[in-house]
């Protein structure tokens, strides 16, 4: 992928354009949104065999902020903290660590949430976060895949009717919410970056 189109992510204005300060201000990047990724597991909702949590919000945040290659890093990076056995999930350490909790009813919403990271941060990379409609059109197909895939694991495991009753029905207006939200904020912090450029000439 071209700097040029890694340029137009929210991120990349704000950090060093080459060398060894870039790569530290990345890593940086990515260290902090995997304990963003871990305090919005923590914040949830108790409804059933999978939570509600802010987690897809963050998620939505950080791919159109960051960008396809820092999103799957942080995400990347959450996801071995959980499998080294870390409680970064909702429920651990009550519930299981590690990949015994990443196969359980979670499994195919933490698989989403990469495909998720990488739909919203393929869109962010080409300018999309600019945009609120185009960011929140981005937003919803993504979550539409994840809730697909956090299903399809959750059916197997008790059911595709309970899947659909406690993996989707519960989660498409609050996630729908999560987006609007979500979608307007970060063309929000473009418009705050443009204004504080403006006021710096």
């Amino acid at each position: 992928m071209s700097q040029a189109v890694l340029s137009k992510s929210l991120i990349a204005q704000a950090l060093p354009q080459s060398g060894a300060a870039r790569f530290l201000a990345q890593a940086a990047v990515v260290i902090a949104g995997s304990m963003a990724l871990v305090l919005s597991a923590k914040t949830k909702v108790v409804i059933g065999p999978v939570d509600i949590s802010l987690q897809t919000m963050v998620v939505m945040l950080l791919a159109s902020t960051l960008g396809l290659r820092l999103g799957l890093a942080t995400i990347g990076l959450y996801l071995l903290q959980g499998a080294m056995g870390y409680p970064v999930f909702q429920s651990t350490p009550e519930k299981g660590i590690g990949l015994a909790y990443m196969a359980g009813p979670t499994g195919g919403y933490l698989a989403g949430f990469v495909v998720m990271m990488a739909i919203v941060g393929w869109a962010a990379d080409r300018g999309w976060s600019q945009n609120v409609v185009k960011l929140f059109a981005a937003m919803v197909m993504a979550d539409a895949v994840l809730l697909a895939m956090g299903a399809s694991w959750l059916g197997v495991l008790i059911g595709f009717e309970n899947a659909w009753a406690f993996g989707v029905a519960p989660f498409v207006v609050p996630d729908l919410i999560k987006a609007a939200l979500a979608a307007c904020l970060v063309p929000a912090g473009w418009s705050a970056i443009a204004a504080v450029k403006r006021l710096a000439r």
